[in-house]
C-alpha cells in the first residue's frame, strides 16, 4: 500500500480483487462484522462501524483526490464494508437479546443482509441511485450507507414475519 488512505479505502488491498471487488469487499465485511459482535456486542459494532463511515469517508476523499477526479474507482471498497456492517445492525441488534446458541451464528439473517445490501448497492434504486450520482467521497460512500439502511429495515421485516411477529 502507497499511503494509509489507499489501504483503508481498498480494505488492505482487497479492492484490487480481478472480479467483483464490491462483493468480495461485502463479503470480507461479514466474519470482521461477526468479531465485533462477539467481542464486545451491538456497541462494539455500532461504534465501529461509525468508525468506518468516518474513516472511509476521509480515506476515500483522500485516495480518490490523490487519483485526480471524483469517480468511484472498482477498488474502493471500504463503501461495501460500511454498507454491510449498516445492514447487518439489526441482526448484532437482535443477538443481544438470545442465549441460545442457535443465535450465535443465525446464519439465515446474515445470508438475507448480504444478498439484500447487494442487491440495492448493485441495482440502485430511488435514494440509493440519488446518492451515487453525488460526487466524491461523499457520494461514493453515501449510496452504500442508504443501500446499508435499506437492507436493514427489510430484513428486519423478513425476521419479523419468520419468527411470526404479525400474527
Amino acid at each position: 500500500m502507497k499511503t494509509i488512505a489507499q489501504a483503508i479505502a481498498t480494505m488492505g488491498g482487497l479492492g484490487f480483487s480481478p472480479k467483483a471487488p464490491g462483493t468480495v469487499g461485502s463479503a470480507a465485511s461479514i466474519p470482521l462484522a461477526w468479531l465485533l459482535h462477539w467481542a464486545g456486542g451491538f456497541a462494539l459494532f455500532a461504534a465501529a462501524t461509525i468508525v468506518a463511515i468516518i474513516l472511509g469517508w476521509w480515506a476515500t476523499r483522500e485516495y480518490v483526490s490523490a487519483l485526480g477526479g471524483d469517480a468511484d474507482p472498482s477498488e474502493v471498497i471500504i463503501d461495501e464494508l460500511a454498507g454491510q456492517w449498516i445492514a447487518l445492525w439489526p441482526l448484532s441488534f437482535g443477538m443481544m437479546f438470545s442465549d441460545s446458541a442457535a443465535h450465535v451464528f443465525p446464519y439465515p439473517g446474515w445470508i438475507a443482509a448480504f444478498v439484500l445490501f447487494r442487491l440495492f448497492d448493485i441495482w440502485k434504486p430511488g435514494p440509493v441511485g440519488w446518492a451515487d450520482r453525488q460526487h466524491g467521497a461523499f457520494g461514493i460512500m453515501a449510496d452504500d450507507v442508504i443501500a446499508g439502511i435499506i437492507a436493514a429495515v427489510i430484513a428486519t421485516g423478513m425476521a419479523a414475519m419468520a419468527h411470526g411477529w404479525f400474527t
